[in-house]
């Protein structure tokens, strides 16, 4: 089978990760999966394998769940260690016709048993260490069983005692109906539960299709996002579709990355926006960790226009480009744009895009209150297309109350230029009075101050907007240098640094900055 050949495939009958490995098999079994750690349920098999080895491992585990008692329609929550093997799994269970439900690993006992107790009644599929975390759950209660991928532990059927379980034939899932859930971030509470089918996961591929398909070497890309994430579908679905070697990260400590980049010199990075920020500082490094990178690439939140510049410089490939895709878990992406060596440094990072080709999402900017949506007046912005999620799992009205028609409400706000690009200013939850964009402020100031490694505005007490900022290795912050940088906006209050580690972050590490507000107020109530 060709590569255009499977994907026109997907296209017709949608997108099922459990075929998806057998399907790249098809394609070149021999391309190669390369690993910066051991997989955890079969540490034997070293960091190097081919994809005709990752399907034969996904149908060995298949035959082992379905001998463990999981049957086409049940839902199986997949909660356990960050591994690359977690995708893995989760093509097992999808290749027997079940739901697979993505928990990530960072979720607490408390969030990880509400999103289960949500799920009503699922298989739980988990490692020792999440079991250990849940020892306070009661998981008798909250599940049908539970399958552990690594030891035996009491009241848990053990996945290696399984092995050797007769094949069983795949089974598909209909193409509108639940195939695959993920969680949002939680910057805000419980995260929601989103449905994804094999038709919008197979959408979903459209637009990167399109642009991988300019790469004409079958070189190596680097993928360094959760593995849980909906992102991971599409991520692995097209590179494997296009037989470019892959080379999956867990690890993001900039020394161990600098090693994997040097090793394996990929010529596309996806990884998510804050990694590439604690990766700056590997364009200092003699060795040239990303001088082979051609095409860097992120699609969970706008990125720092400082960021895109020293990562472009750092490459040594002719045309080199930062590809920015706009969007969420509920939508796919959204809007995308190119940034170049020669002009990054110079882009408004509020610019998250224009619209992509024919059959990709359509945007749209609604106003707020009844003006025209403006630079200084921003709108809702809003997404149609047949990519959008189904629904929440168990919460249908919650959905229902961001979809008018074929439009849903991203709850981030925005305008569009005369020449059509989408600006988006800000979460709407996280607006703050007297602010036009916080995060245009955290550009401008983060472009100035080299020695910040995060800055974050946020609601202070009395209404006043606090930067909340941390620096390269958590040293002082030099007021002089501050006071200069934020002379433009004189309406914000008294910087508070903290350190790094103390940054409260979602599982995509994106800052909670209805937490860091909400630390603020309390402060201020004890203090009353």
């Amino acid at each position: 089978m060709h590569g255009s050949t499977a994907y026109k495939s997907i296209q017709k009958r949608g997108l099922h990760i459990g075929l998806l490995p057998e399907m790249a098999a098809s394609v070149n079994g021999s391309t190669p999966i390369i690993l910066d750690h051991d997989l955890g349920i079969f540490p034997e098999v070293g960091r190097r394998l081919t994809v005709a080895q990752y399907a034969e491992h996904v149908d060995d585990l298949a035959a082992r769940l379905w001998a463990a008692g999981v049957r086409p329609d049940e839902r199986v929550v997949l909660y356990k260690a960050a591994n690359a093997d977690h995708w893995m799994l989760a093509a097992a269970v999808s290749r027997i016709g079940a739901v697979v439900v993505n928990l990530s690993p960072a979720l607490d006992a408390a969030t990880a048993a509400a999103l289960i107790e949500r799920v009503d009644r699922p298989t739980l599929l988990t490692d020792g260490a999440k079991l250990d975390v849940l020892a306070e759950v009661p998981l008798t209660e909250l599940t049908r069983r539970v399958i552990s991928t690594s030891g035996d532990r009491p009241g848990a059927v053990s996945l290696a005692g399984l092995a050797g379980a007769p094949r069983v034939r795949p089974v598909l899932r209909p193409i509108d109906e639940a195939a695959v859930i993920t969680h949002t971030s939680g910057t805000t509470g419980i995260p929601k539960l989103v449905v994804h089918t094999p038709r919008t996961q197979g959408i979903r591929l459209v637009p990167q299709w399109r642009l991988l398909s300019l790469m004409r070497k079958k070189e190596t890309v680097a993928i360094h996002i959760p593995f849980v994430h909906s992102r991971m579908v599409a991520a692995m679905s097209l590179a494997l579709l296009k037989e470019f070697p892959v080379l999956l990260m867990r690890e993001s400590e900039p020394a161990d990355v600098a090693e994997q980049l040097i090793e394996h010199r990929p010529v596309l990075i996806e990884a998510l926006p804050n990694s590439l920020m604690e990766w700056e500082q590997l364009a200092e490094d003699p060795r040239a960790p990303f001088g082979s990178v051609k095409i860097f690439s992120s699609t969970f939140d706008a990125i720092h226009p400082g960021t895109m510049s020293r990562l472009l410089n750092a490459s040594h490939r002719r045309g080199a480009l930062f590809f920015q895709i706009y969007g969420q878990s509920e939508v796919g992406p959204a809007v995308g744009r190119a940034y170049f060596r020669r002009s990054a440094h110079r882009a408004n990072g509020r610019c998250v895009g224009w619209a992509m080709p024919k059959g990709a999402a359509r945007v749209r900017v609604v106003s707020r209150d009844g003006q025209p949506p403006s630079e200084t007046n921003p709108g809702f912005i809003e997404v149609a297309w047949d990519g959008l999620a189904k629904t929440y799992f168990a919460e249908q009205e919650r959905y229902a109350t961001n979809r008018n028609g074929d439009w849903w409400r991203t709850g981030d706000v925005g305008y569009r230029t005369k020449l059509g690009c989408l600006h988006m200013l800000d979460r709407e939850v996280d607006m703050v009075s007297g602010v036009r964009s916080s995060l245009e402020i955290e550009d401008v100031v983060l472009s100035k101050l080299d020695e910040l490694s995060e800055l974050v505005v946020v609601q202070g007490p009395d209404s006043v907007p606090v930067p909340v900022v941390c620096t390269a290795d958590d040293k002082p912050l030099d007021q002089a240098r501050w006071r200069a940088a934020v002379a433009g906006f004189p309406q914000l209050g008294d910087p508070v640094q903290i350190p790094h580690a103390e940054l409260p972050r979602t599982a995509t590490l994106k800052v909670q900055r209805k937490a860091l507000a909400h630390r603020f107020q309390k402060q201020q109530k004890d203090s009353a």
